[in-house]
C-alpha cells in the first residue's frame, strides 16, 4: 500500500445508536480499542444492562422504536450532549437508513458504515438487483417500481407468477416479508407487510420478488475501505429460518464448495469495489438445488451472525468496521483470509413455539448462560423484556474442528441455558440441531415448514417430565412438611395434583412411599423417585436407577423447571377454580394473547363473523399476530382503538354468539 494517500478521521469516542446485546457486543471492541462508549435508551431500557455498562447515557424517547431508537434528530443531539464523534448503527432500527448515515455527516459525526449513498444504492433492494443486472450478476425477477399502488402491485404480481414473495425495501430480518401463495390473498398481505415495515424501518415501500421453492439462503461476507480494497471472509448458510427470519446460522455452509465460495466471493467483492464501499457489508443469495445461485439483497451493515465469520476467520468484525472508519486501510489482502474448523450460531428468543411463535414478554425470573461456549446477550436474572422490541435475547455460538463437533457443543450449551419466567424457544433450537436432516448439512429455507410437526411433537418422556413438575411442586411447597433425607413414613393416601403445563390441566397422584421415596402416578402410569438432595434451587434424584438432576425456580404458584435440555413451565392449579371457556374465546370475548399495539381493527360493530375468522392484529415485537373469533355470532363492541398498547389478557372485541 506503498504511495497510498492516507486519509484519517481520528475520533475517541463513540456512541452506540441500538440497544441490548449488539450494543454491549459494540461496546466491548470500541473498549479493547481505547474508545470511551456512549448509550442511549427509551424509556422501556432505563435499567438495561447496556445503559447500565456505558461510560455516560442518554434518554432518547418513549418505548416504541419510532418514539426513540428511530429518531434521528434525538440520536444526533445524544451524541452531541455526551461528546461522543462517531456513532455505530448496530443492525436493525437506523443501520440501513441512508438519512441517518447523512444526518451524521452533516452534524459532523463519523458514521461506523458505508457512506450514505452506498446505503442509498445498495441498502434499497431495488437499487441493489439493477446494480447487480447490469453487472450481470443473476437476480431474481420481480418489480421494484415506484408505484406502489395496490392495483400495479396486484398487476405486476400477476406477471410475476405466484407464488411471490413481498419484501420491505428498507430493511431485512424478515421484517415487512410475506410469502404469497395466490392472487386472493395478496392484498392483506401487501397491508400486513407494509405496516411491519413501517414500524421497524419508518418506510412502507415493498417490491415483489419471484419465490424460488426450496432454496438454501447463503450470504457472503464483504469488507471494504477508503483506498479502493475489498476482500471477502467467506459465507454463512442461513437456511433455517421461521417467519422469513434466520434462527440457526452456520459457516461454513454444507453445500459450498470451495470452487463455488471463489464464484460467489468474487461476485460480491467486484460489487462492492464497484460503487466504493466502505466497511461491512453482507451480500445474500438464494442458491437453488441446482447450484445457481441469485442474488436477492445486500445488507449494508454488521449482521446478527457474524460470530461465526469471526469463529473461523479469527477476526474481530467490529474492530474492522471502527478502524476502517478511521481511515485506516483494510490491512488484509483476499489470500490473507484463512478459515479455521465450523461455527454455528443460535437466536435464543422469547417466543412460544407451541403456539405459533408467538412473542413472549416479561420478568426473566432466572437467567444463567452457558460456560465454555460464547453467548452474547444483554440479560440478568430479574431482567424485563419488553414487548416492543424484537424477540431475540441472545445468540449463542460454537466452533469446532468440523460441523459434528460444533454442533454437539451447541446442544450441550443450549441444555445448559436457564431462562426461567419468560418463554424461549431454546427446546425448539435443541429439536432443530438434532433432527436428522439438519445433522446430514440437508436444511434448506423449507427445513422448518416441512418438518415442523417433528420439531414440535411432544417429548417421548412428556409424562414423566410431567410426573417431575408435579413432584416439585409437591415438595417446593411452602406449607409441606420438611424434606429431610432418610425420613420413613407409613404409606400415605395419594395427593391430587392439579397442574397445566401448558398443554391442558392434567391430575398427578402423588404418593409418599415407607421408605421416604415417592410415586407420582398420571394417566394409569407409574413414575418412582428417590431425592437424594434438595437445594432451593436444584433437585438430584434417582429414578428407573438413573441418578439424574435438574434445576428449579418456585415463584408462588408456578415453577420452572430445566431438566434435560429442556425448560418447562408449570402451573400449581390444585387448590384454582376450574377454568372456563373463556381462556379459549368460548365466551365471545377475544383477549390479546400478547403485550403489543393494535395496527389493525378488521370489523366493526354489527359485522357477522365466523368462529375462526380475523378481527383484529396485533404486532408485538416487530411481528403482527392476527386475532380470531372465537365463536360465530355478531359483533358488538369494539374496546380499543388502532395505535393504542394493550396487555395480554385485555379484552379487545366482543362478539354475541349466534342461537
Amino acid at each position: 500500500m506503498s504511495g497510498m494517500q492516507m486519509k484519517r478521521t481520528p475520533f475517541f469516542k463513540v456512541l452506540v445508536a441500538n440497544r441490548g446485546e449488539i450494543a454491549l457486543r459494540i461496546m466491548r471492541t470500541a473498549r479493547r480499542l481505547g474508545y470511551g462508549v456512549v448509550a442511549v435508551y427509551s424509556d422501556a431500557d432505563r435499567d438495561a444492562r447496556h445503559v447500565r455498562e456505558a461510560d455516560s447515557a442518554v434518554r432518547i424517547g418513549e418505548a416504541l422504536p419510532a418514539q426513540s431508537y428511530l429518531r434521528i434528530d434525538a440520536i444526533i443531539a445524544a451524541a452531541k450532549a455526551s461528546g461522543a464523534t462517531a456513532v455505530h448503527p448496530g443492525y436493525g432500527f437506523l443501520a440501513e437508513n441512508e438519512d441517518f448515515a447523512q444526518a451524521c455527516r452533516d452534524a459532523g459525526l463519523i458514521f461506523i458504515g458505508p457512506s450514505p449513498e452506498a446505503i442509498r444504492a445498495m441498502g434499497h433492494k431495488a437499487g441493489a438487483k439493477d446494480i447487480m443486472r447490469e453487472a450481470g450478476v443473476p437476480v431474481v425477477s420481480g418489480y421494484q417500481g415506484t408505484d406502489q399502488s395496490d392495483a400495479v402491485m396486484l398487476a405486476e404480481a400477476n406477471k410475476i407468477g405466484f407464488p411471490v414473495m413481498i419484501k420491505a425495501v428498507a430493511g431485512g430480518g424478515g421484517r415487512g416479508m410475506r410469502l404469497v401463495a395466490d392472487a386472493a390473498t395478496f392484498p392483506d398481505a401487501l397491508r400486513s407487510a407494509r405496516s411491519e415495515a413501517q414500524g421497524a424501518f419508518g418506510d412502507p415501500a415493498v417490491i415483489l420478488e419471484r419465490a424460488i421453492v426450496d432454496p438454501r439462503h447463503i450470504e457472503i461476507q464483504v469488507f471494504g475501505d477508503r483506498y479502493g480494497n475489498a476482500i471477502h471472509l467467506g459465507e454463512r448458510d442461513c437456511s433455517v429460518q421461521r417467519r422469513h427470519q434466520k434462527l440457526i446460522e452456520e459457516a461454513p455452509s454444507p453445500k459450498v464448495t470451495d470452487e463455488l465460495r471463489a464464484r460467489m466471493g468474487a461476485v460480491a467483492v467486484s460489487a462492492v469495489k464497484s460503487i466504493g464501499y466502505e466497511g461491512a457489508g453482507t451480500l445474500e443469495f438464494l442458491l437453488d438445488p441446482s447450484g445457481e445461485f441469485y442474488f436477492m439483497e445486500m445488507n449494508t451493515r454488521l449482521q446478527v451472525e457474524h460470530p461465526v465469520t469471526e469463529a473461523i476467520t479469527g477476526l474481530d468484525l467490529v474492530e474492522l468496521q471502527l478502524r476502517i472508519a478511521a481511515g485506516e486501510p483494510l490491512g488484509l489482502r483476499q489470500d490473507d483470509v484463512k478459515f479455521s474448523g465450523h461455527a454455528i450460531e443460535v437466536r435464543l428468543c422469547s417466543e412460544d413455539a407451541d403456539h405459533d411463535f408467538m412473542p413472549q414478554s416479561g420478568t426473566m425470573k432466572l437467567w444463567q448462560m452457558p460456560e465454555g461456549i460464547r453467548a452474547e446477550h444483554a440479560l440478568q436474572s430479574g431482567s424485563e423484556i419488553p414487548p416492543f422490541y424484537d424477540s431475540m435475547i441472545a445468540k449463542i455460538i460454537s466452533h469446532g474442528a468440523d460441523r459434528n463437533e460444533a454442533r454437539g457443543r451447541l446442544i450441550c450449551g443450549l441444555e445448559q441455558t436457564a431462562a426461567f419466567g419468560v418463554t424461549t424457544n431454546q427446546g425448539f433450537l435443541i429439536s432443530c440441531l438434532r433432527h436428522p436432516a439438519f445433522a446430514k448439512g440437508e436444511a434448506t429455507t423449507a427445513f422448518i415448514g416441512n418438518h415442523r410437526d417433528e420439531l414440535l411433537a411432544p417429548r417421548a418422556n412428556d409424562k414423566a417430565e410431567a410426573a417431575l413438575a408435579a413432584l416439585l411442586l409437591y415438595v417446593t411447597n411452602p406449607h409441606a412438611p420438611a424434606w429431610r433425607s432418610g425420613r420413613s413414613l407409613a404409606a400415605t393416601f395419594p395427593l391430587t395434583m392439579r397442574i397445566d403445563l401448558g398443554r391442558g390441566v392434567l391430575e398427578v397422584d402423588i404418593v409418599r412411599e415407607r421408605d421416604g421415596g415417592y410415586t407420582a402416578i398420571l394417566d394409569g402410569s407409574e413414575h418412582r423417585f428417590e431425592i437424594d438432595e434438595l437445594d432451593p434451587d436444584a433437585i438430584r434424584f434417582r429414578t428407573d436407577g438413573v441418578m439424574e438432576s435438574a434445576r428449579f425456580l418456585r415463584d408462588g404458584d408456578r415453577l420452572y423447571v430445566l431438566h434435560r435440555g429442556v425448560t418447562t413451565a408449570v402451573r400449581d392449579l390444585t387448590l384454582a377454580a376450574p377454568a372456563s371457556a373463556a381462556a379459549a374465546g368460548g365466551d365471545g370475548k377475544v383477549r390479546a394473547a400478547m403485550n403489543g399495539r393494535v395496527v389493525a381493527v378488521l370489523v366493526q360493530p354489527g359485522d357477522q363473523v365466523a368462529a375462526g375468522q380475523p378481527v383484529m392484529t396485533l404486532e408485538a415485537m416487530k411481528m403482527e399476530h392476527v386475532h380470531t373469533a372465537g365463536v360465530a355470532g355478531t359483533v358488538s363492541a369494539i374496546d380499543v382503538a388502532e395505535g393504542e398498547q394493550v396487555t395480554t389478557g385485555r379484552i379487545v372485541v366482543e362478539i354475541a354468539a349466534a342461537l
